[in-house]
């Protein structure tokens, strides 16, 4: 662990599978950035209700080699919030215009922890086989089928053939055409959906390599597919409730193999 991981918040909101009592922990931190930075290990582990072991374990699994290196980037996180919120005041933003730079602020946070989570040897991987496959089949059946349309359409302008269907019997019966020459590529946001855990195994069987996209990437369908590229979702831990999950990372994920592959054409 020589690199810095980056930002506590960040790494928080990146779509990163966490357990309960982890879970617990990183709701505290959220809830106030500066507050946590200031605790020791012990009086985090207090205010989450969890345990030092467990600060440990989150603390590894983020990136950091100890609880100090992991307290000088949320240090860092809080100067960051410190900071913009003093710009706010003295550029005497009203509420309207503090909530833009809020939506911006958050956005920007989202987008690069989609872009840090990248992997770019599976990215090596999974443009190779964009490149060569002859068919692309794109299947959404839950609030992704927007992104699953607008991919398909960008992957055909490259000339690839493409694909996809918002009904779930046309996606299943073509997933049960494909061979191990073509590809299925799968958004689901949550990674659990009932109807696409169907067409997967279904272009499993036909031996058609399996690309996911989706904000949890220790879901079910994660699991079911050969490659997974993780977009990050910060309503997951900054809104209560239930809420339309954000569109744009997956959509950022889609430009980033788009462009890729156009630029090796140009």
């Amino acid at each position: 662990m020589c690199e810095a991981p980056g930002s506590v918040v960040t790494l928080l909101c990146s779509g990163i599978q966490l357990y309960s009592a982890e879970r617990r922990i990183a709701d505290c931190i959220l809830a106030d950035v500066k507050r946590a930075s200031m605790c020791t290990s012990a009086e985090l582990a207090r205010l989450s209700s969890s345990s030092e072991a467990t600060i440990t374990r989150l603390c590894h699994k983020l990136g950091f080699e100890n609880y100090r290196k992991f307290q000088l980037a949320l240090a860092r996180d809080a100067m960051e919030q410190q900071e913009t919120a003093r710009r706010t005041r003295e550029e005497g933003q009203d509420e309207l215009r503090q909530a833009l730079l809020d939506i911006q602020a958050n956005r920007e946070e989202e987008l690069r922890a989609t872009i840090q989570a990248i992997d770019t040897r599976q990215l090596r991987r999974v443009l190779s086989l964009l490149r060569s496959c002859e068919v692309i089949e794109v299947v959404s059946e839950g609030r992704s089928l927007p992104v699953a349309l607008d991919a398909s359409i960008r992957f055909g302008h490259l000339g690839k053939r493409c694909v996809a269907s918002a009904l779930h019997e046309k996606t299943l019966a073509f997933a049960q055409t494909l061979t191990p020459k073509d590809l299925l590529m799968a958004f689901s946001t949550s990674g659990r959906d009932t109807g696409l855990e169907e067409v997967i195994s279904a272009a499993k069987v036909r031996g058609a390599p399996v690309l996911l996209i989706t904000c949890d990437s220790h879901s079910p369908l994660a699991h079911l597919s050969d490659y997974v590229m993780t977009a990050s979702n910060r309503e997951q831990r900054l809104i209560e409730g239930s809420h339309a999950a954000s569109l744009l990372s997956p959509n950022i994920l889609v430009e980033v193999l788009y462009y890729l592959l156009r630029m090796e054409k140009a």
